[in-house]
């Protein structure tokens, strides 16, 4: 029996088609109310034929290699200019966003957050997201646990697939 063959790209994903592939690189994270710190991370963008991306992120501490965070959600293009995005987090968190595709870029804005009854309170998450060639730069603030929108995280990853 023969492996199945790769599923065609489907129209749909034509204006999210650069963030296909699997991400790898470094980041820095900071917050008023904790330590400033270094990570690892990888994330992929996978397609399988239908409208959406699948999409998975880890991260994991530069020097202690311990994990961080991890998202896992979808990427929803809805025409040319817009995409929905729904993704989980293991922190309790579920984020439901919509974004604005600009060439290589996308700005995407939280538009619900729901959380567990443990979960930290998160009440906003905006990020920014460009591809140069075989290089994905994000930015992402946040507003949580009281604290205004506030720059969080910044990395920037290369093309590893």
């Amino acid at each position: 029996m023969s492996a199945p063959s790769p599923a065609e790209l489907h129209p749909a994903l034509a204006p999210v088609a650069f963030l296909l592939g699997t991400w790898r690189g470094d980041g820095s994270g900071h917050y008023p109310t904790i330590d400033s710190f270094a990570y690892v991370e990888e994330i992929s963008f996978v397609h399988v034929g239908k409208p959406w991306l699948l999409y998975t992120q880890r991260t994991r501490h530069a020097s202690e290699g311990r994990p961080l965070h991890a998202e896992t959600g979808y990427w929803r293009p809805v025409d040319e200019t817009t995409v929905e995005v729904v993704m989980a987090y293991p922190t309790g968190h579920v984020e439901i966003a919509a974004g604005t595709v600009r060439g290589n870029a996308i700005d995407v804005v939280t538009s619900t957050l729901a959380a567990t009854p443990t979960a930290k309170r998160v009440d906003q998450v905006e990020r920014r997201i460009s591809v140069d060639g075989d290089d994905l730069h994000y930015a992402l603030s946040m507003a949580a646990v009281g604290e205004p929108l506030t720059p969080h995280l910044e990395a920037t990853l290369h093309r590893a697939g």
